[in-house]
């Protein structure tokens, strides 16, 4: 047995976390925003070790991010299982569409959408299964100053059997959200998040005899916040999930943040853990103590890791590893496999990583305050087309270190960009000779720096540029830093750019 384990469980942006467990499995779920395929599922034996067996929405028939802004599409997934089915309920924000998909195996596939039809803004939905077979949709409503609202659903076809009422304001901070029902012993449980998903994020609990109320609020609310530890390197707790162990021990995965000493976080919302005991019939968290990054694994399954992921893709596969992601719906033509084998090749199009689009672009969560990522990039651009290594946050604050056509025949550049607040700059320019040209962006807490190198010849760093262009705390957006590949042109037969691995330590 590990005598310890370390928060966060999934670092990284791996924001409003919830969990199942099904016999010895647990099952957890993300949201995904703007990214597809949707909804990061992950599979864990032990609560702390956890692989990615896939997505839960990965057809365009299941998730169309056309209309999606950054930070908007796939909010708050709730993963629940039931009589042998799995059940993922979640919102589509820029479609203003609640829905949930269905599936025998975690792994997929996943059903195409039933959709829960209202005619009001709807977010954080949740479903529970009673013992006597009704099943209950609970979900935020009314926005910044609303509250819960629950109604019974016919979940072969996601009829709601009334108008959802108000069940709950929460203890009176904003953003009540997050809501999940439970019964223990008896008595139903609703525990959601208070304060907004920043610095006053909170967690909120209340009881009753009835799944519709009348609901009393446990007197000793929040029962977790770090709203009044500033200098505690774990911040935002909140928008949480209660699971049961086999052995009837009961834990919580919850959402945080690890901000820097300038109190700015840029690698995203992430997923931590903590105990709960049951005291006098209301739940505690870890004791009443803060969530830490090192806790104790006592009442824990016993560990279970699983083999590391390799930090190296070397691109010998048929398809990519679950890891990657698209920037809204891929256009599938643009990435090959298969046409120069042992590389990924890129063919970019018209559409930039600034534009409210699908640049071809795959990309894939920043999970370490420090971070190497470098590439070896194969192309020989005869326009001014250009492709290589990027740090994304949105169309607005990204970061390019790329080889660039300079409109001469057999002539290219290396070239860093920054875009940061919508104000693109262009930082260094240095020729290159032909052939294959290694890419590295090195990630500290502060800064990211950009270098490159050619065969046999020392790294050349080209400039730096800050982390803090990808904080929540400056760009309101949810989603935090997202390292990959990148390719542009606005040619309508680009040259390929060819890349033969990519590495991220």
């Amino acid at each position: 047995m590990a005598a310890s384990y370390q928060n966060p469980i999934l670092p990284g942006t791996h924001p409003d976390p919830s969990v199942c467990r099904v016999g010895d499995d647990y099952y957890l779920v993300v949201s995904s925003f703007e990214y597809f395929p949707g909804v990061p599922i992950f599979h864990s034996k032990d609560l702390v070790h956890f692989r990615q067996l896939g997505y839960v929405l990965t057809r365009e028939s299941q998730l169309s991010l056309t209309r999606a802004k950054s930070s908007q599409g796939i909010f708050a997934p709730t993963i629940r299982h039931h009589d042998g089915t799995f059940y993922v309920v979640t919102t589509d924000v820029a479609a203003s569409s609640s829905f949930y998909v269905t599936a025998t195996d975690p792994a997929g596939p996943w059903s195409d959408p039933v959709l829960v039809r209202e005619d009001v803004f709807t977010m954080d939905p949740s479903l529970f299964f009673d013992d006597d077979g009704r099943v209950y949709y609970t979900r935020h409503g009314e926005q910044r100053d609303g509250g819960i609202f629950q109604a019974e659903i016919e979940i072969q076809t996601g009829k709601l059997l009334a108008a959802p009422r108000l069940i709950w304001r929460g203890t009176g901070g904003i953003w009540p959200e997050g809501p999940h029902l439970y019964k223990v012993d008896g008595t139903y449980y609703l525990l959601i998040s208070e304060g907004g998903t920043s610095y006053d994020h909170r967690i909120t609990v209340a009881r009753s005899a009835s799944p519709f109320g009348p609901f009393e609020a446990f007197e000793g609310n929040p029962i977790l916040t770090h709203r009044d530890l500033p200098d505690h390197p774990i911040q935002a707790t909140g928008h949480a999930d209660l699971v049961q162990t086999k052995d009837g021990d009961w834990w919580l995965v919850l959402l945080g943040i690890r901000p820097s000493s300038e109190r700015y976080h840029h690698i995203g919302r992430e997923t931590f853990l903590a105990p709960v005991t049951w005291k006098d019939g209301w739940p505690v968290v870890n004791a009443e103590r803060p969530i830490e990054l090192t806790m104790s694994a006592e009442r824990l399954p016993p560990a279970h890791p699983f083999d590391t992921e390799p930090a190296r893709d070397d691109f010998d596969h048929e398809a990519l590893g679950v890891g990657w992601r698209f920037v809204r719906n891929p256009t599938s033509k643009n990435y090959s496999l298969s046409e120069r084998p042992g590389f990924l090749r890129l063919r970019g199009t018209k559409t930039s990583m600034n534009d409210v689009g699908s640049p071809t672009l795959v990309v894939r969560p920043q999970t370490s305050l420090r971070t190497r990522a470098s590439t070896e990039i194969h192309i020989e651009p005869e326009r001014r087309e250009h492709a290589g290594l990027v740090v994304r946050g949105n169309e607005d604050n990204h970061y390019q270190l790329l080889v660039e056509g300079t409109g001469l025949a057999g002539k290219r550049d290396v070239v860093l960009k920054t875009r940061i607040a919508g104000h693109s700059e262009e930082v260094a320019r240095f020729a290159l000779e032909e052939g294959p040209v290694t890419l590295a962006i090195q990630g500290e807490t502060g800064q990211y720096s950009f270098s490159f190198s050619t065969a046999g010849d020392a790294p050349v760093t080209l400039g730096s540029a800050p982390t803090n262009s990808f904080a929540f705390e400056k760009t309101a957006s949810f989603t935090g830093a997202f390292v990959g590949l990148y390719a542009h042109s606005d040619d309508s037969e680009p040259a390929p750019a060819d890349f033969a691995w990519f590495e991220m330590k």
